[in-house]
């Protein structure tokens, strides 16, 4: 019997095409596309391959894991005979679904890729059509639970491919039928197709204790994904310059949206590197409060009230409890717990280790979350969500424990290692959910509430900053207290309306962080050289949205000429399906990080709304 097959030896005894690539040597991260079911998502790659996917949550173990690891991790391979890199790829206009083709010596080919909306099992859809000619087609199936640790047992069942192990099984089947055998610990299918002829396969995940999962029809799936998201981007308010994009990045965002619960990942991977070899390697798959909030505000400017709803459903049930006890991140229901452990099995994207699962950072203490969710909450309740009494009463909470402990240093916006500080860009933060809490209670006095004592700690903290947070020798604010570094989050000072963007401080802060943080003419997070502060060895990319807020600043001090330029280069550093990382290496032209960022997507519409919003209105 074959050791993953099942299959007696006679069945097992072809072996895969020796010209059928392997792509062992990683793809670049913008080389991926993302599709996703608004439970989990797929990475796909230029040469047709799903190289990461986590069953059946964005936070489960990978059973595709080849993206941080081999082939022999886990990966599934639709592609012609012999073929390499796709000719063309695109989604379908305005939605999630994938279309990757080849042309070839024998004619054309197009592979559709989508995960269908789902009620209970996630699907994977993989419909292959011919365009010209007669191609045949390879396809390889790894199927590796637990991130590319275990090899299921595979059996044939009615017509299925049926993988089991442990608590996981997949189920894999093909309409119409195609020739299957089983070599190398995987599943091959070879056919031909002509042009008009279509051969579609699924793959559907579910927990192996169930009886098995109903069928979903290929063709149908794709039919209501399309119309689903198409009907979801007509709601879309924005109208203006680079539409595209915009609605690309709202698609992104919608994407990384957990729907059983609302809440919002930062990011669909773990462990892709801010720097290629390097050890900043984290887990994203999970609910930053921060990320979160800005993508409320994204989405409310987009138009998309359904998602704010539920989006501040999830937050009030997330940081239920102590004040005290609130976290920068939770898991996709609220969890608490997300310990880091890593995973030596794994080599890592391009030799990059460790592979990290879970996120030590959840225990840190960032004070800036405080000001993200009261001026968040603040918006919702502007942009015309239903008010909440309870949802009031929780800031008030939020703000008598911020009282105090606005003083304390802290870990910062960037989750450095490195011990705490009295970091600027926190204390405007706590700033802005005191001034958030007091213009709340000013316009709606019938709420209830410390008004006085919140307008005198708005004042302690605004004079305070001004006093230890500002260099006057340099004309800029700093990093944290007494020190020389800078820090890209202090662009957001005028944003959030600290200082006036006509403020000499606000526009010399402006042009020292252009200026030292500068990097082939984007934005670097802080500077390569605070190993102090960052508690992290090597070097790392330039941040995107630091990028994006550097244009929004440059707009607010009137230079929209280079606010423009600068967003019209953000833009173009997107891959050929519109989608960001959280970095970007300048000098080798790669994206860094983890794929696709919702930071970085955030920052994109919110860069397009400050730069065109008039223009764009719908």
């Amino acid at each position: 019997m074959h050791p993953l097959t099942g299959d007696p030896a006679r069945d097992g005894d072809r072996s895969p095409p020796e010209d059928q690539p392997r792509t062992e040597n990683h793809p670049r991260i913008e080389d991926y596309a993302l599709i996703g079911d608004h439970q989990t998502a797929a990475l796909v790659s230029r040469y047709g391959s799903v190289d990461w996917l986590c069953l059946p949550r964005f936070d489960s173990a990978a059973c595709f894991a080849a993206l941080l690891g081999t082939e022999e991790n886990g990966h599934w391979r639709i592609a012609p005979k012999g073929a390499g890199a796709c000719t063309r790829r695109a989604y379908h206009h305005d939605t999630l679904v994938l279309d990757t083709e080849w042309e070839t010596d024998e004619g054309a080919v197009r592979v559709t890729d989508l995960m269908p909306q789902r009620d209970r099992a996630p699907d994977l859809v993989r419909i292959v059509e011919g365009l010209e000619g007669r191609v045949t087609v390879h396809s390889t199936l790894r199927l590796r639970f637990d991130y590319g640790s275990i090899v299921p047992w595979v059996r044939r069942t009615d017509g299925h491919r049926v993988a089991v192990a442990g608590p996981d099984s997949a189920w894999l089947r093909s309409e119409p039928e195609v020739h299957t055998w089983g070599e190398g610990r995987a599943t091959h299918s070879e056919f031909t197709v002509g042009a008009g002829e279509k051969v579609a396969f699924v793959l559907t995940w579910h927990p192996s204790h169930e009886a098995p999962p109903p069928e979903v029809d290929p063709f149908e799936a794709l039919r209501h994904s399309v119309e689903d998201w198409r009907a979801w981007v007509s709601h879309c308010r924005y109208d203006g310059p680079y539409r595209d994009a915009v609605v690309r990045s709202l698609i992104t965002l919608k994407a990384l949206i957990y729907a059983p619960t609302g809440g919002i990942v930062a990011a669909p991977t773990t462990s892709l590197p801010e720097l290629v070899g390097g050890v900043r390697n984290w887990d994203y798959r999970y609910c930053w409060l921060r990320d979160s909030t800005l993508t409320l505000g994204a989405l409310l400017a987009g138009g998309y009230q359904e998602e704010a709803v539920a989006w501040r459903d999830w937050l009030v049930r997330a940081v239920a409890g102590d004040p005290a006890d609130l976290r920068i991140m939770y898991g996709l229901a609220g969890e608490r717990r997300l310990p880091e452990y890593e995973l030596p099995w794994l080599r890592g994207f391009r030799d990059s280790a460790p592979v990290r699962i879970g996120n030590d950072a959840a225990q840190q203490l960032q004070l800036d979350v405080y000001g993200e969710v009261m001026n968040s909450l603040s918006l919702a309740r502007a942009s015309g969500l239903p008010p909440e009494r309870h949802v009031w009463r929780l800031q008030c909470a939020l703000m008598d424990f911020l009282r105090t402990a606005w003083r304390e240093p802290d870990e910062g916006l960037w989750e450095v290692r490195g011990g705490r500080r009295q970091f600027v860009h926190s204390k405007v933060m706590a700033w802005v959910a005191a001034d958030r809490a007091v213009r709340t209670l000013e316009a709606e006095p019938e709420l209830g509430g410390d008004l006085d004592g919140w307008r005198a700690m708005r004042e302690e903290i605004h004079r305070e900053v001004c006093e230890r947070g500002y260099d006057p020798e340099r004309n800029t604010f700093t990093q944290f207290y007494g020190s020389r570094e800078l820090d890209a989050a202090l662009l957001v000072i005028p944003r959030v309306g600290f200082l006036p963007p006509d403020d000499p401080r606000v526009i010399g802060t402006i042009e020292a962080v252009r200026d030292e943080l500068g990097h082939h003419g984007l934005l670097r997070r802080y500077s390569a050289e605070e190993s102090a502060v960052d508690g992290l060895p090597g070097d790392e990319g330039t941040f995107l949205v630091c990028s994006f807020w550097l244009a929004d600043a440059l707009h607010l001090i009137g230079r929209t000429k280079e606010a423009r330029e600068l967003f019209e280069r953000l833009v173009g550093l997107a891959n050929d399906v519109g989608l960001l990382a959280e970095e970007y290496d300048p000098a080798a032209g790669h994206q860094l990080g983890n794929f696709p960022q919702a930071f970085s997507h955030i920052g994109l519409v919110g860069t397009a709304l400050a730069l065109f919003g008039d223009e764009g209105a719908g």
